[in-house]
């Protein structure tokens, strides 16, 4: 079993940049495979980034492809996002969540543990 914590979001400007933390205050990340999910009010909650046990795999939503880098520090028990040239559409509560093993590292469906969520609000 696996606690998940988020940190890093806030108000930036359109253009800017934030870095997101997932770490583990219980658990051993490295054991686990991690996405970052966002829902921003009145939408269904959206796969952003996954990134394998290892490091060695990541995916990307289309829509943060070439903008937000997923990366982890299995020896720190974190995961991070930065997140670039942010715009006001990016505007969400943010998720990280861990599971063991997934078929399917864009399917929320497929996390058994959650964080609480991070804000980050991007204004225009």
């Amino acid at each position: 079993q696996v606690q998940l914590v988020e940190s890093g979001g806030g108000l930036v400007q359109a253009g800017g940049s934030l870095r997101l933390s997932c770490a583990a205050s219980t658990g051993t990340l490295s054991r686990y495979f991690m996405g970052w999910f966002r829902q921003a009010p009145g939408k269904d909650r959206e796969f952003v980034a996954a990134i394998s046990g290892s490091g060695l795999n990541t995916y990307y939503a289309a829509s943060v492809k070439g903008r937000f880098t997923i990366s982890r520090d299995n020896a720190k028990n974190t995961v991070y996002i930065q997140m670039n040239s942010l715009k006001p559409e990016d505007t969400a509560v943010y998720s990280c969540a861990a599971r063991s093993s997934v078929i399917d590292p864009t399917s929320s469906a497929q996390y058994d543990y959650w964080g609480q969520g991070t804000q980050v609000t991007v204004s225009s």
